[in-house]
């Protein structure tokens, strides 16, 4: 070693020595009371974009929720008032206000002051709640620039406010004498800006979709939705005595069913509630929604395999025995759960779930409670129904059928090695990046543009796969239809990924999916249908943001050196008023990406430099899965009604 590279071992050595003993006590820094919330406020709430920003609505509406599980709530009130702040009523048995005596103040204030204070913790506040960490009203007190609350129990009505997280007015009384019949709490909070500064506008679709789901999972609450925000009367009330069968029905509304009403499970097994409902449609997509304790779980767990379990051996069972299943046939979970609409909700006193983010049920005893309760009435249900049993049989009969069928469509999606070129004779014009981070592939409609997005394109990262025509409707087709069609599987194959259940987004080839069609009608549907490909059978692409759909232009304006492309009517205007009188403006109107040459498509709607495009987003799983099969599906009259109420609002239509 040379006497300077020693020299610099002694100084980093040193440097080394000097920093670690600055690293001592004082630097440990101790965040009080509800610092914390608003230091991190991700680490509670998720984050602090649009969706954080809903989350409040939800920890204190589930506060009411909690109550009306105990038994005492039956009606919620959320109100959007004219400053965009929330208020939350309930009529539960109303947050106590008695000293609490760890902390020597009211239960009321440490409530709302303290991290991981509530009744959901043992000691019999509550059997079942939502609200497991009981972090819910105190960080949403933290991040709310003012938050008051009333509280009436026991003939009084309480009051205190907050400013940042911190009391501003102490817990009072404010009447007294009022009927020990009244009940309830009262919350009222405005989200602070300095948190929230992507947004503090609340959406109201988002809050009604919630709540209206909320309603379906607890039958016999009452729970309301009022914004204030414009002169519109748009109260709405949700309240479905029918709980999750109500639910099948919502989602099925726009569907042929196999069997009407929907069937309906209910029972308890060691403390675990279970509600199952079901129906079959003549489709072929599974909708089968979990939750537990009102928490979607959107991962399943050990209440959706119980589930499964016992109805793949019910309909089974009821096979052999009616003679319906010959010899040694057996249904497999697949086949009986195609076309298949279910709502699986438990109510679990201690539930346990895997990550963070509550999306995976672990508990062992939920699945041996599902698979009991559901069996027992499930196997007396066909027994007593033997239509439609005979129906539900037959149809995952069908389905088997179909399956294999599929089989050897199936395996030639699959890769083996590498992606199998072999496969898209002429077709996929692949990247020479093997990094799937930077790896883009183009989905172009027509031959004709896809020979100019080949030539155009920047060889090293994007990838190019013309599809002729419209693709299959998958929506309306079984999976061997699916699968033997060539431009679906010529997909598959590229991607990667497989599909269904057999689904590995780690395998992707490319982490940007691009959509390119013409902007007219026929591009809109093949859009729409590429869609309805991928959220049928890849959704984790779309909910990974891997989708995008490309802008081309549809004119450009040229004046003697300026040329520029425009992207909407509005913009044109805006262009052509602002050049001069002379010369005239040339403008020329895209009827398809066939009429631009490599270049012009390169530089308008595929150069990152200069491109436009729109990620696919999936907020709503479950209104997607409503309005896929609503324009996509076999039932025409819902799809009309749609097209005549919104037929107004179509602008700039190509025929």
């Amino acid at each position: 070693m040379s006497k300077k590279e020693e020299t610099k071992k002694e100084q980093a050595e040193e440097r080394k020595a000097e920093l670690g003993s600055r690293y001592n006590a004082s630097q440990i820094q101790v965040l009080k009371g509800l610092e914390a919330v608003r230091k991190r406020p991700g680490m509670y709430i998720g984050s602090t974009t649009a969706q954080g920003l809903h989350h409040l609505v939800w920890e204190i509406v589930d506060n009411g929720i909690d109550e009306a599980l105990a038994g005492f709530c039956d009606e919620i009130n959320v109100v959007v008032e004219k400053d965009n702040s929330i208020t939350v009523t309930d009529n539960g048995r109303g947050i106590p206000v008695d000293i609490q005596k760890e902390t020597g103040k009211p239960a009321l204030e440490t409530v709302f002051t303290v991290l991981h204070a509530g009744g959901k913790f043992g000691n019999g506040g509550y059997k079942v709640s939502g609200g497991l960490h009981g972090v819910g009203a105190s960080v949403v007190n933290a991040l709310s620039s003012e938050l008051d609350v009333k509280v009436t129990r026991q003939g009084k009505e309480y009051y205190m406010d907050f400013r940042g997280g911190h009391v501003h007015t102490k817990m009072k009384v404010i009447k007294e004498g009022l009927p020990e019949t009244e009940h309830g709490t009262i919350v009222h909070f405005k989200p602070d800006p300095t948190i929230f500064r992507e947004t503090t506008v609340f959406n109201i679709k988002t809050l009604t979709d919630r709540i209206r789901e909320l309603a379906f999972l607890n039958k016999g609450l009452r729970i309301t939705i009022e914004d204030k925000r414009n002169d519109q009367d748009n109260r709405q009330e949700f309240h479905y005595e029918g709980g999750i069968r109500h639910y099948v029905e919502y989602l099925n509304k726009d569907q042929e069913n196999l069997f009407d009403p929907p069937i309906y499970v209910e029972g308890e097994y060691n403390g675990i509630a279970v509600e199952v409902s079901l129906q079959y449609t003549t489709g072929y997509r599974c909708e089968l929604l979990t939750f537990t304790n009102n928490i979607h779980t959107y991962e399943g767990g050990s209440h959706e395999t119980g589930f499964k379990t016992a109805l793949t051996r019910v309909i089974n069972d009821y096979g052999k025995k009616s003679g319906q299943l010959k010899g040694n046939t057996s249904l497999s979970g697949d086949d009986v759960r195609e076309g298949l609409t279910a709502v699986v909700s438990i109510k679990h006193p201690n539930p346990q779930f895997e990550g963070q983010t509550k999306t995976k049920l672990s508990n062992s005893d939920a699945r041996t409670a599902t698979d009991k309760i559901f069996s027992e009435t499930m196997t007396r249900f066909m027994m007593e129904n033997p239509d439609t049993a005979h129906k539900i049989v037959e149809k995952g009969m069908l389905a088997s059928k179909a399956r294999v069928a599929a089989k050897r469509a199936r395996e030639v999606t699959r890769k083996k090695s590498g992606l199998e070129i072999s496969n898209l004779p002429g077709k996929l014009a692949d990247n020479t990046s093997k990094d799937p981070n930077i790896s883009e592939l183009f989905i172009v409609e027509g031959d004709s543009a896809g020979g100019s997005a080949k030539q155009g394109r920047s060889r090293l990262t994007q990838a190019i796969l013309p599809i002729r025509g419209k693709i299959l409707n998958v929506e309306k087709a079984s999976l061997n239809r699916v699968l033997a069609n060539d431009e679906i599987r010529s997909l598959f194959t590229a991607l990667g990924t497989g599909f269904g259940e057999d689904f590995d987004i780690t395998k992707a080839n490319y982490h940007k999916l691009i959509i390119m069609t013409d902007a007219d009608v026929d591009g809109a549907h093949i859009r729409t249908l590429l869609l309805t490909l991928f959220y049928r059978f890849m959704k984790p692409m779309i909910t990974h943001g891997y989708v995008y759909i490309a802008q081309p232009p549809l004119y450009q304006v040229r004046q003697g050196k300026f040329v520029k492309y425009i992207q909407s009517d509005e913009e044109l205007d805006r262009v052509v008023n602002s050049l001069q009188p002379s010369p005239k403006p040339i403008i020329q109107r895209y009827k398809g990406l066939g009429e631009m040459d490599a270049e012009q498509l390169w530089t308008t709607t595929m150069d990152p430099a200069h491109r436009h495009l729109l990620r696919v987003n999936l907020d709503d799983a479950a209104a997607a899965d409503k309005i896929f099969p609503m324009l996509m599906g076999t039932k025409v009259g819902p799809r009309r009604d749609f097209i005549e109420k919104n037929a107004t609002f179509v602008q700039n239509l190509d025929l």
